[in-house]
């Protein structure tokens, strides 16, 4: 006879998601303080960029300004989408409980997807508090088309967490690789400014093409429709393609990784 409860049904990934979603909650909810710094920073940060810039730079910068605006408002979702994965693979390696997790039913390639998705929801609205508040400071217009602005944003990130997940793999292989991976968030400075150089080959890069079509939606209030096929084709595809490249570093590296017998050391 089988123990499980009458009626009850094996977990699935809907379950998963809503757990993980919750947790994320819970989280946020519980260690205000913790979230309410991470707000003030990128604000600090983006009001030392804006006032230091404007008294270097003056007309120069206020021409550019909605451009700024939005490349940060692009960097910010870009880094909490890449940190929620490289970071919590990283810190479960230190904790000791990356075995536990993989030993679960869903694997934890799939659970880390999930977390992943459920930091970028939270840093979604985040980002929209520090780009109202850009947008104040600043005294911009922006065209917010929610539904372009959401899926280009969404899916210009979507390859950020691949890169999170082929970095959360070289974690597992090589443990503390903290400085490397923070480093790398910086980087995203240079591919979202890829556009400005209007170099044909960094559209296939993570970030560019979507910094590019979000910059003509919020600025030039471009709507999803209206920009063309090809150029929607190669965001989805490197959104698609990144991921799914993160994504199989990430098993692989967790493989060999268990090969070598260094899956649970640190």
């Amino acid at each position: 006879m089988s123990d499980a409860p009458a009626g009850s049904r094996p977990a699935g990934y809907l379950d998963l998601a809503k757990a993980v979603l919750y947790r994320e909650y819970l989280i946020f909810v519980r260690y205000p303080a913790n979230a309410a710094g991470g707000l003030v920073f990128s604000l600090v940060f983006f009001a030392l960029l804006f006032y230091g810039g404007r008294m270097l730079a003056g007309q120069a910068l206020t021409d550019s300004i909605e451009g700024i605006v939005v490349g940060y408002f692009l960097w910010t979702l870009s880094v909490g989408a890449y940190s929620s994965i490289s970071n919590d693979i990283g810190s479960e390696v230190q904790w000791g409980t990356l075995e536990r997790h993989i030993m679960t039913p869903f694997g934890f390639a799939p659970v880390a997807l999930l977390k992943g998705v459920a930091k970028v929801v939270r840093t979604f609205l985040i980002s929209t508090v520090i780009l109202a508040v850009m947008l104040a400071i600043t005294g911009t217009t922006l065209q917010l088309h929610l539904l372009t602005t959401v899926l280009v944003a969404v899916l210009s990130i979507t390859s950020v967490l691949g890169l999170g997940f082929a970095a959360g793999g070289v974690s597992v292989l090589y443990k503390r690789i903290g400085n490397w991976l923070n480093l790398l968030q910086f980087g995203f400075i240079v591919l979202i400014s890829a556009p400005a150089f209007d170099l044909g080959w960094t559209r296939f890069l993570p970030l560019a093409q979507g910094s590019a079509l979000l910059q003509r939606a919020m600025i030039d209030g471009t709507r999803l429709w209206e920009f063309p096929l090809v150029d929607v084709a190669v965001l989805v595809g490197t959104a698609v393609g990144y991921l799914g490249l993160g994504y199989l570093i990430f098993q692989r590296a967790t493989r060999r990784a268990r090969r070598l017998g260094v899956l649970g050391d640190y």
